[in-house]
């Protein structure tokens, strides 16, 4: 099967997801910083969401650009992925709104954690249905970024319970691992040509 419908579902998924939680930001009655305030942890969380969705898209447009077909377990591994990232936005306006308390702060991070997992089974469903050799097998190797988030998120969930700023350090801290631009699979592309 080609892979043009996947990609463009994933698309409109994640641009209807970032458009669910601006949907979701309370503009406040007054004109005057003490009516903002009660708003800014909400607008954090929204940043910080929004970021990932971002990144989620963007290593998924680099991951299918890689990919030269899809099969049923793929179609079916993206689903997975797009349910996870289906709860960003609840799980960003229950913790922006209770003021990054430890429950909606592990809840948070469980949601990551579970993207987190199923596009790594996302990756290993298109590398198993193209082959050890295929341009995305050798663009991302052991996928040490994919393996570091997932234990940050484990180690996060826990420790909101302890002081849920230590979970969002943690949460910010795997968002600039990634931010940095991965250019596994660009510079794999620039070799092959």
């Amino acid at each position: 099967m080609t892979k043009t419908r996947i990609e463009a579902f994933s698309d409109g998924v994640i641009a209807i997801l970032i458009t669910i939680m601006v949907l979701e930001l309370k503009v406040p009655h007054g004109t005057s910083w003490e009516h903002l305030q009660p708003a800014v942890f909400t607008l954090l969380m929204y940043l910080l969401s929004f970021i990932y969705l971002g990144i989620y898209w963007s290593n998924h447009h680099h991951m299918f650009h890689a990919t030269k077909s899809v099969n049923g377990a793929v179609l079916w591994a993206n689903l997975h992925l797009l349910f996870w990232l289906s709860l960003v936005p609840f799980a960003t306006t229950w913790m922006g709104e209770n003021h990054f308390t430890a429950f909606p702060t592990s809840v948070y991070g469980a949601v990551l954690l579970a993207a987190a997992i199923a596009y790594t089974i996302l990756l290993r469903c298109i590398i198993r249905h193209e082959g050890p050799h295929s341009t995305l097998a050798s663009a991302v190797g052991n996928d040490g970024k994919g393996k570091l988030s997932v234990a940050l998120y484990a180690s996060a969930i826990p420790l909101a319970f302890v002081h849920a700023l230590i979970a969002d350090a943690i949460y910010v801290a795997v968002a600039l691992i990634w931010l940095i631009p991965d250019r596994r699979i660009e510079s794999r592309f620039t070799r092959e040509t």
